[in-house]
């Protein structure tokens, strides 16, 4: 946009130098004509420079994306690791503010530090009579892509032009259950849009606001942090500096 602005005002700046030569001497018409090559070469310059300039932006606003395997990724299974975990993964169903099912089979992967961390919060939920419950854990690239095909709403769902972080395996959606698996009130459902779910709520009963503030701090706790309007969503601190990836887990 910015290139097409600087082009038509160059334009209107030779057209206007052109209209004086028709009252101007032939003897001046040269030097006129030569300005307006300086005005064009210019012109040009400027136009050169920033498109290399935009196309460097473009560079950097696009996601460095791995293609690789997940043993040479860093990802595990959570499973394969830990059986103190319940998986309720929504993306693999059609229970979910999507209504589509976008993932081939429910598996949660995450890398290997991320799962490290996991556990060991889960390991002092389980303590006080409670465990994690899984909704979204790695998520491929390819899926955020339709996602946001799905739902082009950067409040909710992060732009493919920049990734999320659930690309690069280092974010969890979770909430809390009881031992036994039986269900925790967190004040509202998983994926609720609305100042509901938001952190800073408070008019919620006292009995919620103390699940939230014993998952957000035990979950702080373990290296994770939370963002303003998910009380689910937790990104691992160490995690932004992960690639962001694309592979896919195979399905029995």
């Amino acid at each position: 946009m910015v290139i097409r602005k600087l082009m038509g005002l160059l334009f209107l700046m030779i057209f206007f130098s052109c209209s004086e030569a028709k009252v101007i001497p032939d003897s001046n018409v040269a030097a006129l004509l030569e300005r307006s090559k300086a005005l064009q070469l210019r012109g040009e310059k400027v136009t050169k420079s920033l498109t290399e300039k935009r196309d460097s932006i473009e560079a950097l606003s696009t996601p460095k994306i791995s293609w690789n395997s997940s043993k040479e990724e860093g990802f595990v299974n959570i499973q394969n690791l830990s059986d103190d975990f319940v998986l309720d993964m929504r993306y693999a169903t059609s229970d979910n503010f999507l209504k589509e099912k976008v993932y081939s089979c429910a598996k949660c992967y995450v890398r290997k530090e991320v799962a490290k961390s996991l556990i060991a919060a889960n390991k002092e939920f389980m303590k006080l009579g409670y465990k994690i419950k899984l909704f979204d854990c790695y998520r491929p690239y390819s899926v955020q892509k339709k996602m946001w095909k799905i739902f082009p709403n950067p409040g909710y769902v992060a732009d493919p032009k920049g990734g999320s972080i659930h690309n690069k395996g280092a974010a969890v959606d979770i909430t809390l259950v009881k031992l036994d698996g039986s269900k925790v009130d967190m004040g509202t459902k998983f994926d609720h849009f609305g100042k509901e779910a938001h952190h800073a709520y408070a008019a919620l009963p006292k009995e919620v606001i103390q699940h939230r503030k014993l998952l957000r701090k035990t979950m702080e706790k373990n290296g994770f942090q939370t963002i303003r309007t998910e009380w689910w969503h937790y990104n691992f601190q160490a995690g932004r500096t992960f690639k962001i990836s694309d592979f896919r887990w195979e399905c029995e």
